[in-house]
């Protein structure tokens, strides 16, 4: 379905991004994986997505909290395979605290990586798409793009505003045969949010079994985790021509979290 497109994924090295870029990379797409990790394990895991799909796929270390590597990120992408035209925009950090004790530099990381990369991101692939008159961008939001829950301010209000980046794009380009969607998934299974479950466990005193029972999936009506592979097959069929018409949306994919 995807033949010939190029997509960008950053935060691909594992969890959501790795998922999607798998997905997008198994219709065909050519992949720049984007994120930190063993140089020789990401070869490894480059190389074998790349002869597991038979797509290209090749990775960058930016550091997506600095625009200047964001923008070094797009240009290198453009180069390697002569366009953007899918961008995923995944990478995220997280950190739980009290509001007025959340430590600055912690609040500052969160806005750099949640939602300043994917406004630089978007803003360097942006003319490349216009030009071809083809593009699609998905921002990772996540429930909480949509609803709040307490510890978390910096990472709500990065992620509500990547719901309001979305929308805005949308608008811009919805004449320009681009689209912009937000995808908001409740609580994953993924290295992100196995961190959150020790915190959690600390913030509030119980075991790690019952934060995952009593605490984290008491928001999700279904009680499970969703599954990556979900999340990556929203964002292929965003990517499809089916997916024409559906724009400046954030897409809940939350066991339904936001419906209470």
């Amino acid at each position: 379905m995807l033949k010939g497109k190029t997509a960008l994924v950053t935060g691909s090295t594992s969890g959501i991004g790795l998922a999607v870029a798998t997905a997008l990379a198994r219709e065909g797409a050519g992949v720049m994986l984007n994120g930190f990790g063993d140089a020789a394990a990401i070869e490894e895991l480059r190389a074998g997505l790349e002869a597991a799909t038979g797509s290209r796929v090749r990775h960058h270390a930016a550091d997506v909290a600095v625009a200047a590597e964001v923008a070094a990120l797009v240009r290198a992408t453009e180069e390697s395979f002569g366009a953007v035209d899918i961008l995923v925009n995944n990478a995220g950090i997280q950190f739980l605290s009290a509001v007025d004790e959340f430590p600055e530099e912690r609040w500052k990381a969160i806005q750099d990586v949640v939602l300043n990369a994917g406004f630089h991101a978007i803003k360097a692939a942006l003319p490349g798409m216009k030009r071809r008159g083809w593009g699609r961008i998905i921002n990772v939001s996540s429930a909480h793009g949509l609803v709040a829950s307490p510890f978390k301010s910096a990472y709500v209000a990065a992620k509500h505003g990547v719901v309001g980046l979305t929308r805005s794009v949308a608008l811009e380009v919805a004449e320009a045969g681009i689209t912009c969607n937000a995808i908001c998934p409740g609580y994953v299974r993924t290295p992100l949010v196995e961190g959150q479950i020790d915190g959690l466990a600390q913030l509030h005193g119980l075991s790690r079994e019952k934060t995952v029972r009593d605490v984290i999936l008491s928001t999700q009506p279904t009680r499970r985790f969703v599954e990556v592979e979900e999340i990556a097959a929203l964002a292929v069929y965003l990517c499809g021509e089916m997916a024409r018409s559906i724009t400046g949306a954030a897409l809940s994919i939350d066991g339904g979290w936001t419906a209470r």
